[in-house]
């Protein structure tokens, strides 16, 4: 079931109209019908209208970046796990040599499109409350949700970008913070920590299966920020492990969610908004298609019903290499990945020599045997999983706790379970740990997790030795030429926003 789909159609242009000022038509005479912020937030519908136009704004990480590339490819091109069949976008060119700047199109995209969503929770937080009569429960759920996006937002950028804007009410040009200046990390992550927070309390299902935003998803986000606020930059310790630590469990333990039992249940269309997938951006063909499945695919080698293959972001050998002797998630066409397919989506089978992704695969719309693709995709994008959760689990506690009890075992051996691995037993908090991470890197791959693992752990995997060293010195092994140094910890700020707001000043350093 997808959130809203029959309103979708209008919330672009709906968000455009209650983001304006209004306009005079000739002869000085008012538009009766112009929707102004104040003639619109009046209705209880509105308030459900407000909030999916928000929603909405999250598929800019699906959107185009230029010519083969989607903006989601920045997230994993620069953690070397990833590469690209097409040379044909510079941008992702620099992205995957390491050679990005503020001119870059993707960097700019990730900072516009999470601002947008910003703006249209702002919105939604300034205007819902004074919609009356309206239901309060129904209310205050709204409100949370829109402080859980507001904070799902803030959480990419300040991991992206450091320092940012604090915005956190609709802004005009004759506002007095219109030019603003870029706020301290621990003041972003406080505001992300209060969103959330107050989300927790709005009275949200455990679940959603409509597709919004659930105190599942709220509590879940939450783990991760604590998590995260562990680590580098804020370096807060064993105090925000405990943290992490508790608020993991609490899903664990009253949500009800679990596993699903096969890894084709990532990419099911039966199974969207349901059990592991706790969050997602939502897609549905006939209002907003999954734009990504083509960009997936390999470049142009007839595996499915649609003409255009470009291989965009597929995984590298040495990453595909690394999964463990009989690791299911690496099994053709039943794990992540797929080294074989149907000719035209639906032929006969046919070897392509390379691991392509399968975890993001759409069955209905590429095609499979004896079954011709539609080349319409309704499959979400997942931003939150119950792996992800355990694995929280056990990292934090093993931290908080100065070693790894049974609980946490269970919690990463249920993923290892799954993959049909041995179980992990007897092990020190050193090793219990690299081993949480080693699970992380292979069950969340692809999902853009990996990157910022690496940067709040000042780490990287090394596929060769199944090893973690420092992120400072890390060689791709795809491309030894290239290497992560310190200023990679952060991406630069658009020079665009930097032109146009000189106190945004000064730049990341190295750029």
């Amino acid at each position: 079931m997808k959130y809203n789909s029959k309103i979708i159609p209008t919330l672009l242009l709906l968000a455009m109209l209650v983001a304006s000022t209004g306009c005079k038509k000739f002869l000085d005479e008012q538009d009766p019908s112009n929707l102004t912020p104040e003639t619109f937030y009046t209705i209880p519908e509105h308030a459900e209208t407000a909030v999916a136009a928000a929603y909405a704004q999250t598929r800019f990480i699906g959107n185009g970046a230029g010519i083969f590339v989607a903006n989601f490819s920045m997230l994993e091109m620069v953690t070397g796990t990833a590469k690209t069949e097409t040379g044909q976008n510079s941008d992702l060119n620099n992205i995957v040599g390491l050679s990005y700047n503020g001119d870059n199109l993707l960097v700019r995209n990730w900072w516009t499109g999470l601002y947008s969503v910003i703006a249209q929770s702002n919105l939604v937080l300034q205007k819902v409350p004074g919609i009356n009569p309206m239901d309060e429960t129904r209310k205050a759920q709204i409100l949370g949700e829109a402080r859980f996006l507001r904070a799902w937002a803030y959480f990419y950028l300040v991991r992206l970008y450091g320092d940012v804007p604090l915005i956190l009410e609709p802004q005009s040009a004759t506002s007095e913070n219109f030019y603003p200046t870029r706020a301290a990390t621990q003041d972003v992550y406080n505001t992300i920590v209060d969103d959330l927070t107050q989300a927790e309390a709005a009275g949200l299902p455990w679940q959603d299966a409509s597709g919004r935003a659930s105190k599942a998803a709220v509590k879940s986000l939450l783990a991760k920020v604590y998590l995260t606020m562990a680590g580098q930059p804020l370096n807060k310790g064993a105090e925000y492990y405990a943290l992490a630590r508790d608020k993991a469990l609490d899903v664990i333990q009253n949500s009800g969610i679990s596993l699903f039992p096969t890894y084709g249940d990532l990419h099911s269309l039966s199974q969207e908004n349901k059990g592991e997938h706790i969050f997602e951006i939502q897609y549905l063909a006939t209002v907003a298609g999954n734009p990504m499945q083509q960009l997936l695919l390999p470049n142009f080698k007839d595996v499915s019903a649609y003409s255009d293959e470009v291989g965009s972001t597929v995984p590298t050998r040495q990453f595909y290499n690394s999964f463990e002797p009989g690791d299911l998630r690496a099994k053709d066409r039943e794990g992540f990945f797929y080294t074989s397919y149907y000719s035209g989506g639906n032929g006969a089978l046919k070897q392509l020599n390379a691991p392509y992704i399968f975890k993001h695969f759409d069955v209905v719309a590429n095609g499979t045997a004896g079954t011709e693709g539609t080349t319409q995709s309704d499959l979400n994008w997942p931003q939150i999983r119950y792996a992800d959760v355990l694995l929280i689990y056990a990292e934090a506690q093993n931290r908080a706790d100065g070693s790894p009890n049974q609980q946490a075992y269970d919690a990463v051996n249920a993923i290892r379970r799954r993959a049909q691995l041995p179980v992990l037993a007897g092990l020190g908090q050193t090793q219990f740990e690299e081993a949480v991470w080693r699970e992380r890197w292979h069950e969340l791959c692809y999902e853009g997790v990996t990157w910022f693992d690496m940067v709040r752990l000042r780490k990287a995997y090394n596929e060769t030795t199944n090893t973690f060293e420092n992120f400072v010195g890390h060689k791709f092994p795809d491309n030894p030429s290239i290497v992560l140094q310190e200023k990679h910890l952060l991406f630069p700020l658009p020079t665009v926003e930097l032109r146009n707001n000189p106190q945004l000043t000064p730049q990341n350093p190295g750029y």
